[in-house]
């Protein structure tokens, strides 16, 4: 899957190994490794390959499960959602849908409002700091 301007060589330059492996080939990184997995700076998260923003640190929670996790985005438009048949279950992968990086999965059992568990890996993301204006 590439972007509409960078070839799989460019995103190969420019993406570590672990985030290529993840965005262009809709890995996972191992639970409680990534770098984002339990932290708690203010900020939003942008699609790692093409920089467009997907979710605000006001909707991360600790889900228990290692990878970081958002009740929703920060538009309903930004993350595209794709049954996925793989390993011999049902899920729905969660998509870039400015670019198709795989960034994680989305289940249903999220906290409230939305009761949905946006399961990212760090390794698609890229948190940009709030900036303290004070």
């Amino acid at each position: 899957m590439d972007t509409p301007n960078e070839s799989n060589d460019e995103l190969r330059k420019r993406l570590s190994a672990d985030q290529y492996y993840v965005t262009q080939e809709a890995g996972t990184e191992p639970a409680f490794s990534g770098c984002y997995w339990d932290t708690k700076e203010e900020g939003v998260y942008h699609c790692v390959v093409c920089d467009i923003e997907l979710f605000s640190s006001e909707t991360k929670y600790d889900s228990g499960t290692g990878w970081p996790s958002f009740y929703e985005s920060t538009e309903s438009n930004k993350v595209r959602r794709v049954e996925d048949r793989s390993y011999g279950m049902v899920r729905t992968e969660a998509l870039c849908n400015a670019c198709g990086a795989h960034l994680g999965h989305i289940f249903s059992d999220g906290p409230p409002p939305t009761g949905e568990r946006f399961c990212m890996n760090s390794a698609s993301l890229r948190l940009q700091p709030k900036v303290d204006t004070d």
